[in-house]
């Protein structure tokens, strides 16, 4: 539409209704100068301020349900000159150190020089009552960084992208970030989370990148390898690559994408390898991955032929004295995995639920006690950790807390130059263990130690990229004990039973008896299914069994999307139990104290990681800081950094692996299809430790279990292995 046609208006922001973090799309009340009633704005506006003024223009819509609103086309920001606006604009948390209480007083003092006082002597604050220097010196410094922002958002606003990171771009390139993205806007896909090559692409085609260009080809590549290993891929095979980044890039010339894999090689990002000769072709890895696949066979191979420094133990005997002090008697299986972690430098143990595999733990922890006090826990987070106390009544930690974190000059401390004092390392949760945080953990076990691995090979494969557990089994190099029995005990629960029917590929049988622990509720349609899930953890679970609607009570789904997906079963379940209290709206959504949330990141400055699960505490408007209560600590998030948290009423099944809660409910609907596989509802069920809810239809209940399709990853770890040993 031409700009003669669109009408002019200015008017202030009174309140804002929605805005989008992702577009910068926006729905805003505004009080339009000459009018006397609000006017309804949908439009671009990127962060949008009560207070701010707006020069306008656009034209009239009527939007069947909300009635009349201006859609605008350009705009221009304006401060705010009015007593009343410069309250409001100060008040609405554009500067950390201002709220609306603190925003009143100055304004009070300085009326409509208030911004000029800010600007050009903020030193005259001190004659507001409450303000001392360091706040002065707060105010001062967050409108200058306020300023650079807002250039930067303007800068990025006029390439047609969102400004929605400028804060992130800014806290990483500072006052050069606007030069650093004229020379090279695809730095943004690798520096700044949340920004991907698309983004990046946008803002360079923006700038007059060429289609061509070196810089948009790596980049490419780059991206596309990046989406393989995300996929959970450790390598991307040469011609998968070329055909995905081709596919992105919209190139066909194969000697530009060579071109640019080899400059990408001689930089050190990549690595290329021949295949071995059964596969033929070449893997293209990303060059950590690469290290650490190498690193991860030579040290296992080294662990695997060093002698412990433990001395010889009559397994037999310690055995059955072991048995006589717990009063237990194992079975067959169970002395063979007691025998093996006393023999062996390396073990793996797997099996299901009930199949005793915390029994064998607490004998062998027994009998290694009575030799040694060096013994080390982990498993890959905190609520697998958790668990693995409470069973061992031993302390165990996290990988990440175990290697120690160094927060000044990154990466663990733990290493092959610092090792872990340890005899033996026991890891519960393998099949969690992506290829990555495998390596730092070996780096730092000692090669004269003893290493258990305890793991499920029928739940999920890591989110991260490789497939340790699996790898370690089939390269045939280390010892394996399968335990399949599931004891009398165990036996007496719906929910073993049916997990392990699962893993036969089964037929579950529900009885829905009152004494039972697992359920099937069927409902055929997603709406349904949406409403019974939310009355069952609002009303009747608690009422009948006695479980805290919030922390007692999990809801599992097997996707994201849909109607049943993770976000409209969060949006759904936060209507009901908790739909008031102060909250904060980011990005279109609302986050209210009390809400249950989880770190979908690993931030190793606050210590908190991928699939840690708290809650909100506080939200302070001034200081512009939420407060989340996560494992017994208070974690402070300034709002920039909330798109690292996500209500978590309802998580992904993959999100939920290595953890338990009291209750698990599950949605099982045919939207699902893409998804349902058989060890992700086996992962879903054995996530409940009391009860297990699943409601939807039996068809889609039946696909999961039908379906064993699991596409392989591409690793070499098991390979590499034999190599290593071979070679010994």
């Amino acid at each position: 539409m031409g700009q003669e046609y669109l009408e002019q208006l200015r008017g202030q922001i009174e309140r804002v209704t929605f805005t989008s973090e992702e577009s910068g799309f926006s729905v805003v009340r505004m009080r339009i100068f000459g009018r006397s009633d609000l006017v309804t704005v949908v439009g671009p506006v990127p962060n949008p301020t009560p207070g701010e003024i707006l020069r306008m223009r656009g034209v009239w819509t009527q939007h069947p349900k909300f009635g009349p609103q201006f859609k605008l086309e350009f705009f221009q920001r304006e401060v705010p000159a009015t007593a009343a606006s410069i309250e409001k604009y100060l008040g609405s948390g554009l500067i950390k150190g201002i709220g609306p209480a603190m925003a009143h007083r100055i304004v009070a003092c300085f009326g409509e020089k208030t911004l000029e006082v800010i600007e050009e002597d903020c030193g005259k604050l001190a004659a507001v009552p409450g303000i001392g220097k360091g706040r002065i010196g707060q105010i001062q410094k967050a409108w200058e960084e306020q300023k650079d922002i807002r250039e930067v958002m303007v800068f990025l606003q006029a390439q047609g992208v969102s400004a929605t990171y400028a804060v992130k771009i800014y806290a990483r390139y500072g006052k050069d970030a606007i030069q650093t993205v004229r020379e090279n806007p695809y730095r943004l896909a690798y520096d700044i989370y949340g920004i991907g090559f698309l983004t990046a692409d946008r803002i360079a085609n923006a700038l007059g990148f060429a289609a061509d260009s070196p810089l948009r080809v790596e980049a490419g590549l780059l991206y596309a390898l990046h989406g393989i290993v995300e996929e959970g891929h450790v390598f991307a095979s040469e011609d998968e690559l070329f055909r995905k980044a081709g596919e992105l890039l919209h190139v066909g010339d194969p000697d530009l994408l060579a071109s640019a894999l080899e400059r990408l090689v001689i930089d050190n990002r990549v690595v290329p390898e021949s295949l071995p000769a059964s596969s033929g072709g070449k893997a293209v890895y990303l060059s950590g991955y690469y290290r650490a696949e190498c690193a991860v066979a030579e040290r296992l191979s080294r662990l695997l032929v060093t002698k412990s420094l433990l001395p010889p133990v009559h397994i037999e005997k310690a055995i059955a004295w072991a048995e006589g002090r717990s009063s237990i008697t194992l079975a067959p299986m169970q002395r063979k995995a007691v025998a093996t972690a006393l023999s062996e430098k390396v073990m793996i143990i797997t099996g299901g639920p009930g199949t005793g595999k915390s029994t064998i733990l607490s004998v062998i922890l027994s009998i290694y006690g009575a030799r040694t006090s060096s013994v080390l826990l982990a498993a890959p987070t905190g609520r697998a950790a958790k668990r693995m106390s409470e069973v061992t009544g031993l302390e165990a930690k996290t990988i990440h807390r175990l290697l120690v974190y160094d927060m000044h000059k990154g990466g663990f401390k733990k290493n092959e130059d610092d090792p872990l004092d340890a005899d033996l390392v026991i890891l519960d949760e393998v099949s969690m263990v992506d290829l990555l945080l495998f390596h730092h953990l070996l780096k730092a076990v000692p090669p004269t130690s003893r290493l258990i691995l305890v793991g499920d090979t029928n739940q999920l494969p890591s989110v991260g990229a490789g497939a340790v557990l699996h790898d370690l089994i089939v390269s045939g190099k280390i010892p394996v004990v399968c335990l399949t029995d599931i004891f009398r005990q165990a036996g007496t629960s719906t929910i073993i039973r049916n997990a392990h029917s699962i893993i036969q590929g089964r037929r579950l049988f529900f009885e829905n008896r009152e004494e039972d622990d697992m359920f099937f509720i069927e409902k055929q349609e997603p709406g349904d299914i949406l409403e019974t899930i939310a009355g069952l953890v609002k009303r009747r679970l608690p009422a009948k069994y006695g479980f805290d609607p919030v922390r007692d009570i999990q809801v599992l789904s097997p996707m994201n999307r849909g109607l049943v997906g993770t976000a409209e079963l969060n949006e759904k379940l936060q209507s009901v139990l908790n739909p008031d209290g102060p909250g904060i709206a980011r990005g279109g959504r609302q986050l209210r104290v009390g809400d249950k949330v989880m770190q979908i990141r690993n931030n190793y400055d606050k210590d908190v990681f991928n699939g840690d699960i708290g809650f909100v505490e506080g939200i302070d408007e001034e200081e512009q800081v939420v407060t989340v209560r996560i494992d017994e600590r208070a974690i402070c998030y300034d709002y920039g950094d909330l798109d690292e948290l996500v209500l978590a009423y309802a998580v992904s099944i993959h999100k939920s692996q290595g953890a338990e809660y009291p209750c698990v409910v599950i949605p099982l609907s045919t939207q699902h299809y893409m998804l349902l596989k058989r060890n992700l509802i086996y992962t879903g069920v054995t996530r409940g430790k009391k009860m297990v809810v699943l409601v939807g239809t039996q068809k889609a209940l039946s696909i999961a279990i039908r379906n064993t399709r699991e596409m392989g990853r591409n690793t070499y770890l098991a390979w590499r292995l034999q190599q290593c040993l071979a070679s010994v």
